[in-house]
């Protein structure tokens, strides 16, 4: 994809969602990072399900602490992992107290060092609770990265730097949100809808989808 092409692809994106947020639900920086360390492999409605149910009564480093790995796990036993995720979980919850004050850290390196947290898992805390232009490359992004010509990469990684590049500043805060949420409804793995795409113009897949007759 053309540096001006993809310009007018996120000003596409950004005029019919000005401001785009993430699916899962949370209030403080701990819960997002609770619910996005639960979301791997599974859906964000099924994070939320669990966790309207946990937040009440649970929804800082401590309370989780407290409700220890049986009583955690009754709350998100419906997340696939749950057993792994709820050590982990605790384990976080555990370094947050004893290194940060119980609050989450705003660098890559101390959310990497967070049982459970990988690259993709800091940079969505690091853009969406504290506003970095960071770019959370999960199979959605991936796949569009490389169908659409954005991006194409052999890794995440690869991805994830290409896009830091090639994406115009006034875009980068959102676009993660952008590329995720089309991913997710429109470019989707298994059968593209380019009959419903906006932005079809100047993605680079060749076989574009007719609508279902």
């Amino acid at each position: 994809m053309k540096a001006a092409d993809i310009g007018h692809f996120f000003a596409t994106l950004q005029a019919a969602n000005p401001h785009p947020e993430t699916e899962l639900e949370y209030s403080t920086p701990f819960e997002l990072l609770t619910a996005v360390l639960l979301s791997a492999q599974a859906t964000d409605v099924g994070v939320n399900k669990a966790t309207r149910k946990l937040y009440p009564v649970a929804n800082t480093p401590q309370q989780i602490l407290d409700l220890g790995l049986d009583g955690l796990c009754e709350y998100i036993k419906t997340i696939g992992l749950y057993k792994s995720k709820a050590k982990h979980l605790l384990e976080t919850c555990r370094i947050l107290i004893e290194q940060h004050g119980g609050e989450v850290p705003r660098t890559r390196e101390a959310l990497e060092a967070l049982p459970g947290v990988g690259r993709k898992t800091a940079n969505v805390v690091l853009n969406v609770a504290f506003g970095e232009p960071t770019m959370a490359v999960d199979t959605h992004i991936f796949r569009l990265g490389n169908r659409t010509g954005l991006a194409p990469g052999k890794t995440p990684l690869e991805v994830e730097q290409k896009l830091l590049k090639r994406i115009p500043a006034a875009y980068l805060q959102h676009a993660h949100h952008w590329l995720i949420l089309h991913g997710r409804y429109v470019c989707q793995a298994r059968k593209p809808r380019c009959w419903e795409c906006s932005v079809s113009a100047w993605c680079k897949f060749k076989p574009k989808t007719a609508a279902p007759a």
